[in-house]
């Protein structure tokens, strides 16, 4: 089983990374927490999942452990594939994917392409429990305590500048702790929000 690999990122398609390892390249099908960690030309680390079936064997790559777990989990849902799997990581980070599960978010779920409301609602009854807040917190470098009971509602200003960010494919939690830490340090406009949010690599 090839559980992880590092090496240099050759080339980028779509839905692929090839990585080169020890003169070897490897075609891996990413999450999108993956490819936002990858650079042609640049060293890259990957947790990897591979998939062994008659006609082929096929990896699959993730930004952490964590976010790795999730999709193992995901995938444990019956009639839930890896590239469905990956597919779900991709529009959705790994805490965006628990929260629709913590909150039976099946309209949420059901948007993501390729993905009926039939099979997001299995998924969402299947996995209702089974993601701890804990889980979701370690896939996006926090600790539980960071969880707030309540999230804090954003100015109709902070909003427009989160819907940019996001605009330009970055999650929404991504958005706005990047928000966030702009008007930290002293961005006023929702121009000079996006910017320094953008400066500061969200």
């Amino acid at each position: 089983m090839i559980a992880y690999l590092r090496g240099k990122v050759l080339t980028t398609t779509a839905e692929t990374v090839i990585l080169e390892v020890n003169g070897v390249g490897y075609e891996i099908y990413c999450s999108g927490g993956a490819f936002r960690k990858v650079t042609v030309g640049q060293t890259a680390e990957l947790h990897t999942y591979l998939q062994v079936k008659e006609d082929g064997m096929t990896l699959f790559g993730f930004d952490s452990v964590k976010e790795k777990e999730i999709f193992l989990k995901l995938i444990s849902v019956s009639g839930v594939g890896p590239k469905m799997g990956i597919g779900v990581l991709t529009c959705l980070s790994a805490d965006e994917f628990a929260q629709v599960i913590a909150t039976a978010d099946v309209k949420r779920l059901s948007a993501v392409k390729g993905l009926g409301k039939k099979t997001a609602e299995k998924i969402v009854l299947e996995l209702h429990g089974k993601i701890s807040a804990a889980e979701v917190m370690s896939a996006s470098g926090d600790t539980p305590t960071a969880v707030e009971s309540a999230p804090h509602r954003l100015s109709a200003a902070d909003e427009e500048a989160v819907s940019a960010l996001m605009g330009l494919g970055f999650t929404r939690t991504e958005s706005t702790q990047a928000v966030k830490k702009a008007r930290d340090l002293g961005a006023v406009t929702v121009e000079e929000v996006i910017m320094k949010a953008l400066q500061g690599g969200i």
